[in-house]
Formats: C-alpha cells, structure tokens, sequence
C-alpha cells in the first residue's frame, strides 16, 4: 500500500515572517555533534537528562536570530537516544550539508518516569519552563516562536501535542508521530484551540501506520481537529508502532519540521 496523505485543509505558516538563519556555506565539517548534558535543578533531586545536536560548522557566534530548534520526545520504554538509533544524526547531518535545510539544533530531553500519570508528571512542564531557557542561555539559538518545533512518537507524541498547544507562544510547529492522545486531551483540543489567535495557530504534522495499536485512536484525534477546521497534515502509512516504522519515516520528518524555516 502506498502512502496516502489524507485531509483538505490547507496547512498555513502561522507567522509569515521570513528569517535570515546561519548559512551552511563554506562548512568543511562532515557532520554535526551530540553533546550530552545533565541539568541539575535548585528546586529537586532528580537532574534532567538531555542530548543536544550541534549541526556542521556550530557557530555560536552565528548571526541574529541564531540557530532553529527542534525539540525531539522519545517513546515510552525508551530515553533520549532513541532519536538517534532511529538515524536522525545522519539523517540530518546529510540533509545540511547537502544544502536542503538550514542548519538547525535538536534537542532530546530524558522522560525518566515514562510511566507516571501525565497529570503528576513534571516533564512536560520541564519542556517549556527549563529545557528551553536552559538551551537558550547556553546555545546560540533562534528565541522566536517561528523557530522552535516540538514532535515525538508514541508517548513522546502525547507530551508533543499537548505542551504543543497548551504552550501556543513556545512553539510554531508540532509533530506527533503515532499518537495515543492523552485521556482526555481530545476534549481539551478545543480550549486550547480557543486560547490563541487563528493567525497564530503552529504548523500541525500527524502520521501513523496503519496496523499501529493506537490507530483508533489517532483517528478520533486527527476527526477532532478536522471537525474544528485546524490546518494540519495528516498521513497514513503501511506499518505498525515500532521503530522499524519510526526510523523508516525519519526523512519525511525532518524535511517538515525544517520546511518552516526555509526562506
């Protein structure tokens, strides 16, 4: 079965604005790097665990607005260096150095508790309140909405979707590649929806397999943001949830995500 690419919506970028980002010409380096970091928190005992990607030729004196970035969520069962298995380094070292995409950072943080209740979890608000500014402070990176994108697969979908649209102002783009949403973020979808500017709205990319265990349910979501006339992409392949479906999608996300960065 081939892929088929479902939905009538017209997918619009949410500000218009063009960017002038760090170029890849002249880069004699043959690929990009993983930093990893562990951030140790005032407030708590449970540091936060994460792998930075640091595109060919990182300059961090790189002009104004720096660098985009792209917040990548792992799965349950897995951590942050399931991105990385699934080929996203080379994947994306190819595509920069090919001069395809603009340069740009991935961020994977660490879920250490994937199986605690969403409600009481604190990673989702790390996304927003400490992984951000923390790569801010410490990177040369693009601050404005525009240039920050969040996705994930399985449960990293769930975390991608929700801190997605409940943190509207973080981030102009979401992936959520396949979704088990959240018990009762299908009925949020709404007001959460209701919280900003239509003109505001991120760029919006849902994708499943169609033997995926979770594929009712990605459906219901996907109807719901159709039913209240959400632009977004949303495709249907052959496969199932496992990474052998995951990593053989890893171009096809890459080239989305970075498409909005794109003069």
């Amino acid at each position: 079965m081939p892929q088929s690419v479902v939905g009538n919506l017209e997918q619009t970028d949410p500000t218009p604005t063009a960017l002038v980002l760090p170029a890849a010409g002249g880069c004699e380096a043959k690929s990009g790097r993983v930093i990893r970091h562990t951030l140790k928190l005032a407030d708590r005992d449970d540091p936060v665990f994460v792998r930075v990607y640091q595109p060919p030729c990182y300059d961090k004196n790189a002009v104004d607005p720096g660098y985009p970035v792209l917040l990548l969520l792992h799965g349950q069962g897995f951590n942050e260096d399931q991105w990385e298995r699934l080929g996203v380094v080379e994947m994306a070292n190819q595509l920069i150095l090919n001069g395809e995409v603009p340069p740009f950072m991935m961020v994977m943080p660490r879920e250490s508790n994937y199986l605690a209740d969403p409600k009481e979890a604190v990673y989702g608000d790390d996304l927003v309140d400490v992984i951000l500014p923390w790569m801010d402070e410490n990177y040369n990176t693009c601050t404005l909405r525009m240039c920050r994108a969040i996705g994930g697969i399985s449960r990293g979908a769930s975390w991608a979707m929700r801190e997605g649209l409940k943190e509207w102002q973080s981030f102009g783009a979401i992936g959520a590649h396949s979704l088990p949403p959240f018990r009762g973020d299908i009925y949020s979808l709404p007001y959460w929806l209701a919280a900003f500017p239509s003109m505001e709205r991120p760029r919006l990319y849902l994708d499943i397999g169609i033997e995926d265990r979770y594929f009712d349910a990605a459906v219901a979501f996907e109807a719901a943001l159709t039913e209240t006339r959400v632009p977004h992409e949303w495709h249907l392949n052959r496969g199932g949830h496992d990474e052998t479906y995951w990593g053989a999608h890893v171009e096809d996300y890459l080239r989305w995500y970075t498409a909005g960065w794109l003069d």
